[in-house]
């Protein structure tokens, strides 16, 4: 999967621009503040339909404007189209100058793997952050999980009004109350089973790889549900929720809020049982981030049966040369890579012979490149 042309408009700090991607190597420079960093997010937006920096649409449009555009052409096994418009109040994404209704038919359509600074978030951050991570990736991998997901969400968000009204002493139908929590408990057996998959098949790839880069053994990630599991059986998540949901039901209308479920789950990395939120380096952090994304590489290829489009956005900076020569064996194969860098000192010359050099100043292309 390789995306070939790029089209912005009004996207940041870009007010329009053009262009044509290598389908392996591509190296974006510049100097900091200049656009590099915004080129990748439209690309990673034109996959997901959502930033992995911003909440709002606010901060995606460029001051002034009332609209953004990012549209893409992708090939795989044949070429189409995609396209995201945003505005101040919706978002609407087109396959092929057609309007798609679902986003889940959309999502589908582009897989896009980022290396950031953001990436540290995961570790340091919330709960929140790292179930937000999993789920997109989830969501690029399977249509059902997406779909899954946001029917969880939107049935949350019902139950969760009927717990406002239950503290409220309103008279409401406690037979549906019931009903949607069972529903709610379909919903999440199947969200439950595809995330313990998932870390499953990342745990098969990641402790050689991170011993390869970091060069320390027993690098794991686990999965921690909100609710106490012996196993992922269906019938044994089945139970362990209705039990949470019954048993606390008098704490959820007190508190107004529905207390278990994978909208509480949480995910940790660690070496052996440390986990690398409280006793890890940066340095470490850093590694263990970049393990987890070359791990989902070949999870993505096993998977959909083609390399996703690999983002990495200033990761060279800060590595030493093993370092950088590791990662660069993970990526630098049957896959299309854009890079961006401050300094091209800091890439690896022959990595440089093969590129497309792309010099981004102000939003804008001034100089283009191609070495071979």
């Amino acid at each position: 999967m390789v995306i070939k042309t790029l089209n912005i408009q009004n996207f940041r700090n870009y007010t329009s621009l053009h262009l044509e991607l290598d389908d392996k190597i591509n190296i974006v420079y510049g100097e900091n503040g200049q656009g590099k960093t915004n080129l990748l997010e439209s690309i990673y937006l034109l996959g997901f339909t959502t930033s992995h920096r911003s909440f709002t649409s606010d901060n995606l449009i460029k001051s002034g404007e009332e609209k953004a555009i990012i549209k893409g052409k992708i090939i795989k096994e044949m070429p189409y189209n995609l396209e995201i418009d945003l505005t101040r109040t919706k978002k609407m994404v087109k396959i092929d100058d057609k309007v798609v209704s679902k986003q889940a038919d959309y999502i589908e359509k582009m897989n896009v793997i980022i290396f950031s600074s953001e990436d540290l978030d995961l570790i340091k951050g919330s709960p929140g952050e790292r179930r937000k991570y999993f789920n997109l990736e989830l969501s690029q991998l399977s249509i059902n999980y997406y779909s899954a997901l946001s029917d969880f969400n939107k049935l949350l968000k019902i139950r969760n009004e009927y717990l406002k009204e239950l503290n409220l002493n309103m008279n409401v139908d406690l037979n549906y109350f019931h009903i949607l929590t069972d529903y709610l408990v379909n919903k999440s057996i199947f969200i439950y089973q595809m995330r313990n998959k998932f870390v499953e098949k990342l745990n098969k790839i990641c402790p050689p790889i991170f011993e390869e880069i970091a060069g320390i053994k027993g690098f794991n990630v686990k999965y921690i549900p909100s609710v106490e599991l012996e196993s992922f059986d269906k019938e044994n998540i089945k139970k362990a929720l209705e039990d949470a949901y019954n048993n606390h039901l008098e704490k959820e209308i007190r508190l107004k809020s529905t207390l278990y479920g994978p909208h509480r789950d949480d995910f940790t990395f660690n070496i052996e049982n440390n986990n690398l939120r409280e006793f890890g380096s940066q340095g470490q952090q850093k590694m263990a981030i970049i393990t987890i994304k070359l791990s989902e590489i070949e999870v993505f290829k096993n998977f959909k049966q083609t390399s996703p489009i690999i983002l990495l956005d200033d990761v060279f900076s800060d590595l030493d040369n093993t370092k950088k020569n590791n990662l660069l064996k993970h990526i630098n194969k049957d896959m299309q890579v854009i890079i961006t860098t401050t300094d091209l000192d800091s890439i690896d010359e022959k990595l440089l012979s093969k590129a497309k050099l792309i010099h981004i100043k102000n939003g804008k292309i001034v100089k283009k490149e191609v070495e071979k």
